[in-house]
Parts: C-alpha cells; sequence; structure tokens
C-alpha cells in the first residue's frame, strides 16, 4: 500500500464498489479495469490507494474488522454496559457473519488464501492477520481492564486462538456449504468459556 488511506469518501466509493463487483462476479472475474468503470474515478485516483486488486482485498478485510471495533468500542463506552455479554455478542456476531460462503469477506480470504505462493498475496494476508490479532488482542485487554476477563488470560495468545478458530470457520463454511454451520450463539459460546 502507498499510503494509509484516509476513511474519505473516494476510498469508500472504492471499498463498496469492489465488495458489490464480488458479489456479482467473484473475485477472480473482478479487475480494476470493472472497479474503475464502476466507480467512475479515474486510474491515478485508484491507485493513488493501492497498487493492485489484491491489496485493495486485503483492505476491504482490515475495513471490515474495523467495522466490528467500532461497534465493540460504542458498545464499551455506553454507560449502561456491564460484563462481558454486549460487547462480545457484537464479536460472535460479526465473526458469525463474516465466516458464512455468501459473505464477500469469506470469498475475499479463500481467494487469497489459495495465492499464497505469490509473495505480495502473502505479505498483505500476513498484515491483515496481524491487524486482526492486535485488534482482538485488545479487546480482550479491555475486557480485563473492566473486570470482565480474567487477568491470568493471555491476551495474544487468547486472541490468536480466536483468529484460528475463526479462519477455521471460515475455510468450513467454503467446503461445506449446508446449513449446519455454527450460529452466532455457538460462536459466543466457544469465546464465552474460552475467556472465564
Amino acid at each position: 500500500m502507498k499510503e494509509n488511506p484516509q476513511l474519505n469518501s473516494s476510498f469508500q466509493l472504492i471499498l463498496s464498489a469492489t465488495e458489490q463487483l464480488i458479489e456479482e462476479k467473484g473475485c477472480r472475474q473482478t479487475t480494476m479495469q470493472d472497479i474503475i468503470g464502476r466507480t467512475g474515478l479515474s486510474k491515478g485516483a485508484i491507485y493513488h490507494y493501492v497498487t493492485g486488486k489484491d491489496e485493495l482485498f486485503g483492505l476491504i478485510l482490515k475495513a471490515r474488522t474495523e467495522q466490528i471495533n467500532t461497534k465493540f468500542f460504542e458498545i464499551v463506552s455506553k454507560e449502561e454496559t456491564v460484563g462481558i455479554n454486549d460487547p462480545l455478542n457484537v464479536i460472535a456476531n460479526g465473526v458469525a457473519k463474516h465466516s458464512t460462503e455468501h459473505d464477500v469477506t469469506n470469498k475475499i480470504f479463500i481467494y487469497l488464501l489459495g495465492r499464497m505462493d505469490n509473495q505480495k498475496v502473502e505479505e498483505i494476508l500476513k498484515d491483515v492477520y496481524s491487524h486482526s490479532l492486535a485488534i482482538s488482542t485488545k479487546w480482550i485487554e479491555v475486557g480485563q481492564e473492566e473486570g470482565a476477563i480474567p487477568l491470568v488470560v493471555n491476551a495474544e495468545k487468547m486472541a490468536s486462538i480466536f483468529l484460528t478458530f475463526m479462519y477455521g470457520l471460515r475455510v468450513q463454511s467454503t467446503v461445506n456449504k449446508d446449513s449446519s454451520n455454527l450460529n452466532m450463539g455457538d460462536i459466543y459460546q466457544v469465546m464465552f468459556r474460552s475467556l472465564q
């Protein structure tokens, strides 16, 4: 990535248009030319933010994690929020939503995972993982600061376990397309019990 993109309207338009195209055409068939055409932005405007579609796909993954993070901190900052239930529901709901085979982020994750032999894609996925790990670790630390999660829980190690679980759900929903996947309540229970 050339620079850390700001959450401005052009960047949001690029993300939104790319997600729409992936829903319509899939990751492989979506091209930078499609994105340029859909947004109406110039090639230079798009390449101001990214060097290619794989990098753009990685930014979509990070943006979705940021959306969950924003909701998490909105819930945590409410005076009436006590304990772990509401913040954990936000996380579990996000994991459940993004782990279905039809979710754009799941499609992107599986697509990029299949391209790990490309060094640039490997770096993009490592960056996405590091970003997700840092945010997940912060969620656990906030829970510890509030007294909702025991201090003996190793925040980074537990966040790593949760990411492994989440990535496993993504692969499972891709391989096993029936409706028997875990739901939000199941995911909540796994996370809740792990944090006690």
